[in-house]
This record gives structure tokens, sequence and C-alpha cells, in this order.
């Protein structure tokens, strides 16, 4: 029954997303534009947009060398090749451009399925040795900020993934849904079965914003599309997102269902999706990070042809910038594909001119509001 229940879930949520492919205005279908893949009819692309729609970044100098800047990663911490390093990188660019002293940055990680208390201990162990300001990284942290930032007035705090209605915490959102239904088209060009597939970690809003969207994308590229996903834990369980074991299985899975391209939102479990892809000769995609530059996946480095990009870096650098700068009404209410809060990554050389000329097309439509790209499966 419950393999009934996915299935129809699945068919049901394709269906969605051919509907809004086709509001979205993709084009007359059955023109094959392939550019690596080639097994897909193909709806018309929109037209590249002569320069490029994203905003331009700030470059104006601010000295961050006075403050002590904590960050408590979600688990995984540092090192995960996905959400946390790069939250990361944002930290280390921090250090190098505003100046940020190293003796002055602490890093603390949580644990699977730890207790909520000890995310409030962490927190408030921060913010009683002077750190200020303090990012959370991950929408886990947003029960104990509720606790924790009135006991802590002047310590600036920021969450990624979360908004807490507190007047010293900044909430940093993405519209990882935007730059899903790029991955989304990347995958249909991409493969050769016109069969992609979709692995979250655990089954909650957050990851389904990156399955709508990638559903959306691939259906608004080629309307025929076969869609598989998987997730690894339900709801509470989230440990989905250190797993790649079970990451590993579920890539199996569709690869056997004849899947040729696999996009995973799934943190450290993605590396057992790489695994899967170059053991069976596939594709995949990255997420958060431009996992085709990180070490710790290096070894399947020659399987991923993009990686969504959810710049959790821009946002932890613009964050410690903005309180250097005593400006937090500078920031974005969400960092989205108009301010370069979510993109796609070119490393590796898979994505080429005409493949990026497509996928700009796509970028520009979503910014100029002619494709509304929903965040619910």
């Amino acid at each position: 029954m419950r393999g009934i229940a996915v299935a129809a879930i699945a068919l049901t949520s394709v269906m969605s997303m051919s509907a809004c492919a086709k509001d979205s205005g993709g084009g007359n279908a059955g023109q094959n534009t392939g550019s690596g893949g080639s097994g897909c009819e193909y709806a018309s692309p929109p037209a590249a947009p002569a320069t490029s729609s994203s905003a331009a970044s700030a470059g104006d100098k601010v000295d961050g060398s006075a403050l002590k800047v904590g960050l408590a990663y979600d688990i995984g911490g540092r090192g995960d090749a996905s959400f946390n390093d790069s939250a990361a990188a944002g930290l280390d660019k921090a250090v190098a451009d505003l100046g940020v002293k190293k003796e002055n940055v602490k890093e603390l990680t949580a644990a699977p399925n730890e207790a909520e208390d000890a995310k409030q201990t962490r927190l408030k162990q921060l913010a009683g040795d002077g750190y200020n300001p303090i990012v959370a990284v991950g929408f886990a942290y947003a029960e104990s900020l509720k606790v924790v930032a009135p006991q802590f007035p002047n310590v600036k705090f920021a969450i990624v993934d979360a908004v807490v209605d507190a007047p010293n915490v900044t909430g940093l959102t993405f519209a990882e849904h935007e730059g899903s239904f790029l991955a989304g088209v990347i995958a249909a060009y991409q493969s050769k079965a016109c069969h992609v597939g979709f692995v979250g970690g655990v089954e909650i809003p957050l990851i389904q914003k990156f399955e709508a969207g990638y559903f959306q994308g691939a259906k608004a590229a080629a309307p025929k599309i076969e869609i598989e996903k998987k997730y690894l834990t339900p709801a509470g369980d989230f440990t989905g997102f250190q797993d790649p074991a079970k990451g590993q299985e579920a890539a199996k899975g569709q690869i056997d269902k004849k899947a040729d391209v696999l996009y995973h939102a799934a943190g450290a479990s993605g590396k057992g999706v790489f695994s899967a892809a170059k053991q069976a000769g596939v594709k995949a995609i990255g997420v958060d990070s431009d996992q085709y530059n990180q070490a710790t996946v290096a070894d399947s480095k020659d399987v991923i042809v993009s990686s969504m990009l959810k710049r959790v870096d821009v946002a932890v650098f613009d964050y410690v910038k903005a309180v250097a700068k005593n400006d937090l009404a500078s920031l974005p209410k969400v960092f989205d594909l108009k301010v370069d809060g979510v993109g796609y990554a070119t490393s590796g050389g898979k994505i080429d001119d005409k493949l990026k000329g497509i996928l700009e097309g796509y970028k520009a439509q979503i910014i100029e509001g002619k494709i509304k790209v929903a965040d619910k499966p």
C-alpha cells in the first residue's frame, strides 16, 4: 500500500509540474536541442538574455577586524561537501576580505538527532564567550534561538533557512526551488534516457522545495520526461542528511529503473548518490556547494555535471559584512536568482555554451516573473 501511495504521489507531482511547465511558456515540444543528452524531445527554450540578469555585488570596503564570529553548524559540520561547507566558505571569505581574525572565529557542530537543549547549550556557549555575531546554520536551530536570543539581547544572531521572531535574529532564507528548476533543466538536457531521479535527505517542506523546482524544470524542458524520487528518512529523523549508505542505496534503486541523471538534496548522504552514479556510469547533480570542486567527493567528480548552488556562502558573508557596517537592512529578504542567492555551477566543462544559453533564458524568465516556480510538490 505504501508503494502504491508513493507512486500515486509521484504521478500527481509529475502531472502537476507538467501543467506548470505548460503554463510557464515552455514552448512547443518536439524540438530536440540536446546538449550532452539525446533522449528527450525538448520544448522550445526561451531565448538567452543579451546581458546577465543577476545583480552585481557591492564592492565597498568594510572592516570586520573587530568582530568575533561564531558559527553553529548543522549535522555534518565543516567537511560535509554540501550545506555546511558552503557556510564555512562564507566565513572563510569574511576572514579573507573583511579582516575578521582567525583567532576570533569559533565553529561548533551539531550531532545527529541530538536533544534540543544541546543546541541551546551550543548557542549559549558562543554568546557567553563573547562571539557576536553568531550564525546558526540550519532551520533545526529555530526553536533554540527563540529561547536563547532573548537571553542575549545585545548579541546579533542569524539563522539559515528559517525566520525567528526576535529583534536580534536575522533570517537568511533562499529560493531553493528556483535554483532547482535550473537543475531540472540540466538533468533533462544531460539525460540520454529522458529519465532522471531525485534523492531527498529528509521529507520536510524545505527539501520538498528542491523537489518541486526540479520536477518543474525538468518537465518545462522535456514535457515527457520520467522522474523518480526517494526520500531517505521521514520528517523528524534527520539522519537522512548524514547517511551515505542510504544515499547510495536510493540512487541505485533509481538507476535500476533506468534513471541516468540523479539530483540530490541530501547533505552528506549525497556522497553515496555520487558513488552509485560513478559505479553505474551515469551522471549526477550536486547541491548547495560546487560539489565538483569538493575534496571529500573528488573520487566521483567526473560524474558531477553541475551543482545547484544555494549560496549559503554569500548569505553568511553578506550577513557578517552587514553587521560590520551596522546595516542589516541592506540584506535581501530572500536570496533568490535575482541576487545570485541560488544558481548553477559550470565546473568540469559539462555545461557547454549552448546549454548555458538555454539555462540563462529560463533564469531570465524566472527573474522577470514570466515563469512562476512552485515551492511545493
